[in-house]
């Protein structure tokens, strides 16, 4: 499903001096794999993420998506960060004046005026196969951190995206809620077959992946 072959980025600093993030990266994600990236600090792992899901575009390399090539001119990246990838971000990124129910329809609505039953359908489907169906009325404020996480995976989940983009998910978590949420990917994984990329620190959370890469100095060892 995603195919990244010699993807570079680099980035000028303070002082006008190219600084080379990612050094000639190759990598493969089979259709329903679990993979988990780590790597210290400033090893250039959310700037890889950043490109696997177009929000970024590598200086030199090829990538492809499903088949597709990211990297031509022309590409709309919008249409395919909405229909083909889901996102899930440490901070969870929750619009607090909207429900739970509310913000897991949101990407439905980024091409059409109102989200339509089917769609309404599959996020209560969502919000009961994460165990939080409870919360669908409530609003981010009283929100726990475990179930925030939660309304962010099911958010991410709505378009029924070929990949799931996973940067950092239990870092703002307690032990326990990361243990149960890197459980819960496990789960989508398996019950939903969604192909997961998660950059994480933790021995702990990483472990839920099928495969474990670690990217140090620009490079995948």
């Amino acid at each position: 499903m995603i195919r990244l072959s010699n993807i570079q980025k680099s980035y000028q600093d303070g002082e006008n001096r190219l600084n080379k993030v990612l050094r000639g990266v190759n990598m493969e994600i089979e259709k329903g794999e679990f993979v988990a990236v780590k790597g210290p600090s400033g090893s250039g792992k959310t700037t890889l993420l950043s490109i696997i899901g177009t929000l970024l575009r590598a200086d030199e390399g090829s990538y492809l998506l499903n088949g597709t090539e990211m990297t031509l001119p022309g590409t709309d990246y919008a249409l395919i960060r909405n229909q083909q990838i889901g996102f899930v971000f440490q901070d969870h990124r929750l619009l607090p004046q909207y429900t739970a129910l509310e913000n897991i329809l949101l990407p439905t609505l980024a091409f059409s005026s109102e989200s339509g039953k089917e769609q309404t359908d599959y996020a209560h489907q969502l919000l009961e196969l994460t165990h939080i169906t409870g919360v669908a009325n409530q609003y981010p404020h009283s929100l726990s951190g475990g179930e925030a996480s939660r309304v962010a995976i099911c958010r991410a989940l709505i378009m029924k995206p070929f990949v799931v983009l996973a940067d950092e998910p239990t870092g703002q978590l307690d032990a326990e809620n990361a243990l149960n949420i890197a459980s819960l990917l496990t789960e989508i994984n398996k019950n939903l077959n969604t192909t997961i990329v998660m950059v994480t620190h933790s021995d702990k959370i990483s472990a839920a992946a099928h495969r474990i890469v670690t990217l140090k100095e620009g490079r995948i060892h």
